[in-house]
C-alpha cells in the first residue's frame, strides 16, 4: 500500500469517529511494516481514550518495527489525559511518519519536529486538501477562528418552497435523503433549531437508528416558549434551552460563543427560514447542504427569510463543492466563496 493509499484509508476511519471526540480532533492512523502492508489502524477514541496514532501502534505490535505510520494530523507533542503520541512511535520503532495537515495548536504542536531529531523520517502535507477539507475541517475551523464550524442544512421544492401555503411540510425530500440527514446528525456535536421550528414541527432532533452517541439539542428560545412536553425535552439526546437570560436575542455570535465554551466543534443549523438567516446575515454560515426534490409547490413558506439583500450585487455567493443523486432528490454542498 502506498502513502498516498494509507492516507484515504485514514480519512475514511476518522470519519468514522465523527461527532464522538470533541473537544479533540478526529484523527486516522494507519501503520504499513517495512514491506508497505497494512498492519494496524486506528481512530481517535472519545476524549480520554487513546489516540488514532496509538491504536494503530497497538494493533500492529511489533510488526510496527522499521515501518511506516501515516497519520491524518500531526502527531501530537502534549501530556493530557494521554501521553504525547510523538513519544510512543518513537518507542515502538517505526522509521517513517507521514501526516496530512500540521497541529496548529500551541499545546499540542511540534511533534514532526521531535519525531525528526529522534531520527525518523517525517513527511507532512501528504494529501493536505483533502485532510483539510474532511472529518478534520471543524476541528481546524475552530482552532483558526475560535468558533464553532457551522452547516446550515435544508430541504426544498425545485422552487425554493419549505412547506406548503397550508404550513404541511412533511414530506418534502425522499426516504433516503432523510437518512442523510441521520448521518449528518451523527457527525456533529449540536443540532440547532429555533423555538419556532419547535412549535410547529415537534421534531425530535436525535439519530435514527441510535448510533450510541448523539448530539446535542440546542433550542434558541429567548421567551421560554418551549413545551414542557416537546420532543426536543425528552431523554433520548441531551438538550440545551437558550433563552435570553443566557444569550442576546437574535445574536448568533453569542450562540456560537457559548457553545464554544461547551466543547463544541461543530453544528447542524436546522432551523426555519429565521434562524438560518440571521446566521447568513451574520456571516456565521461556513457550509451549507441543501437537499432540493423534484416537486413544485408555487406558494408557500421560502426555505430562507429576508437576508436584506436589496440588489445582485449584494448576494451572498457561494461555491459549488459537489453536487450528487438522494434517491430522487439533489443533494447540493456548499461553502462560502
Amino acid at each position: 500500500m502506498d502513502t498516498d493509499t494509507a492516507m484515504r484509508r485514514a480519512i475514511e476511519l476518522s470519519r468514522a469517529v465523527l461527532g464522538t471526540t470533541s473537544p479533540n480532533p478526529p484523527v486516522g492512523a494507519v501503520v504499513l511494516d517495512r514491506d508497505g502492508e497494512p498492519v494496524g489502524e486506528g481512530a481517535t477514541a472519545p476524549p480520554g481514550g487513546p489516540h488514532a496514532e496509538v491504536a494503530a501502534l497497538r494493533q500492529a505490535g511489533t510488526r510496527a518495527y522499521g515501518g511506516t505510520l501515516v497519520c491524518t494530523l500531526e502527531p501530537c507533542n502534549h501530556v493530557g489525559r494521554t501521553g504525547p503520541c510523538s513519544a510512543a512511535i518513537a518507542e515502538a520503532g517505526i522509521a517513517r511518519v507521514a501526516f496530512g495537515c500540521a497541529d496548529p495548536t500551541e499545546l499540542a504542536g511540534g511533534g514532526a519536529e521531535v519525531l525528526g531529531a529522534a531520527g525518523l523520517e517525517v513527511e507532512g502535507g501528504v494529501l493536505a486538501d483533502e485532510v483539510a477539507h474532511g472529518p478534520l475541517e471543524a476541528w481546524l475551523h475552530v482552532q483558526h477562528t475560535g468558533r464553532p464550524f457551522v452547516t446550515w442544512k435544508y430541504a426544498a421544492t425545485l422552487d425554493g418552497r419549505s412547506a406548503a401555503a397550508d404550513g404541511s411540510s412533511r414530506w418534502i425530500t425522499g426516504e433516503p435523503a432523510r437518512a442523510d440527514v441521520h448521518r449528518l446528525r451523527s457527525e456533529v456535536d449540536a443540532v440547532v433549531v429555533g423555538v419556532g421550528t419547535v412549535l410547529a414541527d415537534d421534531p425530535q432532533l436525535t439519530v435514527r437508528p441510535d448510533p450510541g452517541h448523539q448530539p446535542l439539542r440546542v433550542v434558541l428560545d429567548s421567551e421560554g416558549r418551549t413545551p414542557t412536553g416537546a420532543r426536543v425535552r425528552d431523554d433520548a439526546a441531551p438538550t440545551l434551552i437558550l433563552t435570553a437570560t443566557d444569550v442576546p436575542r437574535h445574536d448568533p455570535a453569542a450562540v456560537l460563543d457559548d457553545l464554544g465554551q461547551r466543547g463544541i466543534v461543530s453544528v447542524l443549523l436546522e432551523g426555519g427560514p429565521t434562524v438560518a438567516a440571521a446566521f447568513l446575515r451574520a456571516g456565521l454560515v461556513d457550509r451549507v447542504i441543501g437537499y432540493v426534490a423534484p416537486a413544485l409547490l408555487g406558494a408557500g413558506p421560502p426555505a430562507l427569510a429576508d437576508l436584506g439583500v436589496g440588489t445582485i450585487n449584494d448576494a451572498v455567493r457561494l461555491r459549488l463543492c459537489e453536487v450528487s443523486q438522494v434517491g430522487d432528490d439533489v443533494r447540493l454542498t456548499l461553502r462560502r466563496a
